[in-house]
């Protein structure tokens, strides 16, 4: 792999440190070059027109199926929601790409009932077939080219989220489910690559004695430890 691994994070302006975290984690652990690219609302207006609907839990809920034409339908490239916390070397899912040839998209494929009607934010959990697979998804953008812009601005959330827009399931590969661990929803993984707070990341205060959130707000000390030690010594001169 030549290129840096491009990576696209969903971001809403309710929670803007949980993206900062994300971004930090997979840094800290990369053994390649990493491109980050935060999905906001504001970058994408002149793309994506759609008004957000009552079932949008964040504001990136529809605008991660822009990504492959973000990358120009080449390559590969990783979606990831905001309130993850990667524990590993992100380019260690690729082995699952190489693995899998011919696949148009890869993702933990999980099997559950939320056992939450409400999620963080007081936002309604809404249920689905194929809840949160969408939410860590690597796109071989030149299978995915079905997602125009105009195809994401008017398809309907549930055709998106459930992979309508390919040709059949059997194009959809496999990830392990401890690359998209889902907190409050399975037990506790200390193995587990990628921790998902889904219900709600441990900065809000519902959540921030939930399983794993020791791993979050270590994070969160090795993101801004560095930045108080600048200020201070700034304001020592």
């Amino acid at each position: 792999m030549n290129e840096p691994l491009r990576i696209f994070i969903g971001y809403d302006r309710q929670e803007p440190l949980t993206f900062a975290v994300l971004a930090h984690s997979l840094l800290r652990h990369a053994s390649v070059p990493l491109t980050i690219t935060p999905l906001t609302r504001t970058s994408l207006s002149r793309l994506y027109t759609r008004p957000r609907g009552p079932k949008e839990a964040t504001e990136f809920s529809m605008t991660r199926f822009l990504v492959p034409f973000l990358s120009d339908y080449s390559g590969y490239s990783l979606f990831m929601d905001c309130d993850m916390v990667c524990r590993v070397d992100i380019i260690d899912v690729m082995l699952h790409v190489v693995a899998q040839p011919g696949k148009a998209v890869y993702c933990c494929q999980h099997d559950y009932t939320p056992s939450s009607t409400i999620k963080f934010n007081y936002q309604m959990q809404t249920v689905y077939p194929k809840k949160n697979w969408s939410s860590f998804v690597i796109f071989d953008n030149a299978k995915c080219t079905a997602l125009t812009p105009a195809y994401v601005n008017t398809a309907t959330g549930l055709d998106l989220h459930r992979f309508h827009w390919l040709e059949n399931d059997a194009v959809i590969g496999s990830l392990p489910l401890t690359w998209n661990w889902l907190i409050g929803e399975y037990p506790k993984n200390d193995t587990a690559q990628v921790l998902h707070y889904t219900l709600g990341s441990p900065c809000f205060t519902e959540y921030r004695d939930c399983d794993h959130a020791d791993v979050w707000w270590d994070e969160y000390v090795a993101l801004m430890t560095p930045m108080a030690a600048t200020a201070a010594a700034m304001v020592a001169r």
